[in-house]
């Protein structure tokens, strides 16, 4: 509650059985999160989740967790508390995609703290009022593209609550709802007519051995007709041999020049072809992190980053998308920014000292947490079975913007 807006008088009905329900007559005054009890609905490319808000006391009157006539709960317990509740829940949630009913794996269950502007996870934990006391319990459930559409039936309601707020959000925003005993669908269809489905993207290849041994034997022919040139062109001025010769060794001279350049300039590297096979290589890494799966973020890791740096790629990306404050979530990148590339040869590779900014947002108990990034990494990068990939990445600083 903002205690600004009381620039005038006011009157609160306070609730002495239930403080949560004290609440001013001005409309105007009410809390930001008015309702103990909220349900939400999110749809993604490779995932559904369910993300229940709700009080340990009021779910207390739909079964035991723990908090009965506390009036604190202590950090002892609230292991306890958590799992009581997240249990229930699991229970009783009616969940379908595309009318087919849905066990969804619980994710997470932290205790919340609601400001004005944002909800987040309490912690470290602390000794919490149980009339205030919030849970965020996160269901979810893996899917391979976008459903046709996705419902949560609601049947728990509070006798102090008429209705429950909830929205149903996929990349187009969210639609909001008001759950009530006679209208208690959460629904979503596919209403996208081109939905984002996050794809990999094709990583042009490294020069064949044969178009390396093309430049190799180019140079070594340019070099012969340099000879030639200037031997015939000697002999032709010196009468002891024909013009027409001359001229006819220089034309074939530019002609392996050229063939020369442009075998060197396939089979070459520059900044700007580094830059592409980079900012191909760290779009692939990060798509990978779409999927929940932990095996299958290994394999789509594995297109792009050799097998002794998987491990590491996978922690370093992972620690860098999740969210502290929200217990762990992960956000999901929306934008790779190369903004330098300054590259090297090395080997039958580059390495290059690159600068990137990665954009990425993620939506919890509806409101969209968006982050930005910058790093600064010197990469190595090599052919391996005929394929570009990152064989060594040095992390030189990380900012979030």
């Amino acid at each position: 509650m903002d205690f600004r807006y009381l620039g005038a008088e006011s009157t609160i009905d306070l609730d002495w059985d239930d403080p949560w329900f004290s609440k001013f007559r001005n409309r105007n005054l009410w809390r930001q999160y008015d309702s103990p009890l909220n349900v939400f609905l999110y749809v993604e490319p490779y995932e559904v989740r369910v993300e229940i808000i709700a009080r340990p006391r009021d779910v207390q009157k739909w079964t035991d967790v723990g908090v009965g006539a506390l009036k604190t709960i202590p950090v002892e317990i609230q292991e306890e508390v958590k799992q009581k509740v997240a249990d229930f829940f699991a229970e009783n949630l009616d969940f379908t995609i595309d009318d087919a009913p849905i066990t969804p794996a619980l994710d997470r269950v932290n205790f919340l703290e609601r400001t004005l502007r944002t909800s987040t996870v309490i912690n470290p934990p602390r000794e919490l009022n149980a009339a205030s006391a919030t849970l965020g319990v996160i269901f979810l459930h893996p899917t391979t593209g976008y459903p046709q559409e996705a419902n949560v039936t609601w049947n728990h309601f509070i006798d102090r609550v008429n209705r429950i707020p909830g929205a149903a959000t996929d990349e187009a925003g969210p639609l909001r709802f008001f759950l009530m005993p006679d209208d208690n669908v959460l629904w979503w269809k596919n209403f996208l007519k081109n939905p984002t489905i996050p794809t990999l993207v094709d990583v042009q290849a490294p020069p064949s051995f044969a178009l390396r041994g093309a430049v190799v034997v180019s140079w070594i022919a340019l070099a012969a007709m340099v000879f030639f040139v200037v031997r015939n062109g000697v002999a032709a001025a010196r009468g002891k041999g024909e013009w027409r010769r001359a001229i006819a060794t220089f034309a074939a001279l530019l002609a392996i020049a050229a063939g020369s350049f442009a075998a060197n300039r396939s089979a070459g590297m520059n900044d700007q072809r580094a830059e592409e096979i980079v900012s191909a290589l760290l779009h692939n890494v990060y798509r990978a992190f779409d999927y929940r799966d932990e095996e299958t973020i290994y394999d789509t890791l594995a297109h792009s980053v050799t097998g002794d740096l998987l491990t590491e790629t996978y922690l370093e990306t992972r620690r860098g998308l999740e969210l502290a404050s929200q217990g762990g979530a992960r956000a999901k990148v929306q934008e790779i920014e190369m903004l330098e590339v300054v590259s090297e040869d090395e080997g039958a590779g580059f390495r290059a000292t690159c600068t990137w900014n990665v954009g990425a947002s993620v939506g919890h108990w509806g409101h969209i947490h968006q982050r930005r990034n910058q790093y600064i990494a010197e990469l190595t990068v090599e052919p391996v079975g005929g394929v570009w990939k990152i064989t060594s990445l040095e992390l030189i600083q990380e900012e979030r913007l």
